[in-house]
C-alpha cells in the first residue's frame, strides 16, 4: 500500500508515469509565488521506506517506463543516497528508460560533474527546472536563492552530464513594471544555456503566497490576458538558442496554447499570438477553466 504525503505535484507530462516521493517538500522552499510545500518541512525518506513503496509498485505495474520523483527537488539528495535509488528502480522495473525529477539550480551546483554523470548513467534522464526569469533584480525579489549567472552554470552542468533539462518561465512575474527588462533578459539566459524543453506559464498566487510576493515590490501592476500574450510574443521573437528547444505553453495556467520548436517554428507561433490579439478575450482560454 502506498502512502502519498499530501499534498503532490508532478509536472503534466508525468501524469501516466510512476510517482515515488523520495524527498518530502523543497530543500529550499522560500520562493515568494510558491506555496505547493508551504505545509511540509523538508525531509529526506529513508530508504528502506521508499523501496518498500518501490518493490509495491512494481508488483502492481510490472511494465511500467518511467518514474518520477517527488517532491519538491529530489535532486537536493546526497548523490550517493539518490544513486542507490536509482540502483532499486532499475532493478524492480525491467523495462525503465527514464527517471525523472524536479531540480534547482542549487542542485546542479552543489553536486561534482562526477556525480552528475553517475546519476545520469544510473538512469536519471530529466530534470524539470524552474528558470521563471532571467532578471536578477526579479530573482532576488521572488527569493530564488540564485542569479543569472549561478542558473546559467547549472544548467551547463546539466548538458555536460548529459540530463535534459524541461524549464519552466513565468510570464507576468514582473508585472508591468519590469515587463521588458523580464523578457529580454530571460530571453539572454535561454539564449546562454542548453535545454531541451521550454514551457511557459503566467503568474497565478494562492493566497498563501500573495502577501509575501507583492512585499518585495515598491510597485506590482499585475498584465492582463492580452499583455501576458504580448510577453509571449516578444520572449519567441527573442529566443536563438544554441540548440533547438521543444516549446509548450499547455500548462493549465496560460490563456492560449501553444507548441512548436524554437527557432525553427517562431514565425507560425507568433502568427498564432498575433492572430489572438487581434479577436482578443475571444481567442484565449476562460479564466474559469484555467487553473495550478
Amino acid at each position: 500500500m502506498i502512502h502519498y504525503s499530501f499534498p503532490l505535484y508532478r509536472p503534466p507530462a508525468e501524469a501516466d508515469n510512476i510517482i515515488i516521493q523520495a524527498t518530502l517538500g523543497c530543500s529550499h522552499n522560500r520562493c515568494s509565488f510558491c506555496a505547493m510545500y508551504k505545509t511540509k518541512r523538508y525531509t529526506v525518506r529513508p530508504l528502506n521506506e521508499v523501496q518498500q513503496e518501490i518493490e509495491a509498485l512494481a508488483h502492481a505495474y510490472p511494465n511500467a517506463n518511467k518514474v518520477f520523483l517527488a517532491d519538491g527537488d529530489a535532486l537536493a539528495l546526497p548523490a550517493d543516497h539518490l544513486a542507490k535509488l536509482l540502483r532499486l528502480l532499475k532493478i524492480s522495473f525491467p523495462r525503465l528508460t527514464r527517471v525523472s525529477l524536479y531540480a534547482t539550480a542549487q542542485n546542479f551546483l552543489e553536486k561534482s560533474m562526477d556525480e552528475l554523470k553517475e546519476l545520469r548513467a544510473g538512469g536519471l534522464i530529466l530534470a524539470y527546472f524552474g528558470i521563471e526569469t532571467g532578471n536578477d533584480e526579479l530573482l532576488r525579489k521572488i527569493d530564488k536563492g540564485v542569479n543569472t549567472v549561478q542558473m546559467i552554470e547549472a544548467l551547463h552542468r546539466a548538458h555536460e552530464a548529459n540530463i535534459k533539462i524541461s524549464a519552466t518561465v513565468i510570464l507576468g512575474i514582473g508585472g508591468e513594471e519590469y515587463t521588458r527588462e523580464h523578457i529580454s533578459e530571460t530571453a539572454e539566459l535561454i539564449n546562454a544555456a542548453p535545454i531541451t524543453y521550454l514551457s511557459t506559464l503566467q503568474l497565478g498566487l494562492e493566497e498563501g503566497a500573495k502577501e509575501r510576493f507583492y512585499r518585495a515590490f515598491d510597485s506590482f501592476t499585475p498584465l492582463n490576458d492580452l499583455q501576458i500574450l504580448e510577453e509571449q510574443r516578444e520572449l519567441i521573437y527573442l529566443i536563438n538558442p544554441p540548440q533547438k528547444i521543444i516549446f509548450r505553453s499547455n500548462h493549465a495556467s496560460n490563456a492560449l496554447h501553444l507548441s512548436g520548436t524554437l527557432p525553427k517554428d517562431a514565425k507560425k507561433l507568433i502568427t498564432q499570438i498575433d492572430d489572438a490579439l487581434i479577436v482578443g478575450e475571444g481567442a484565449i482560454v476562460p479564466r474559469w477553466m484555467r487553473g495550478f
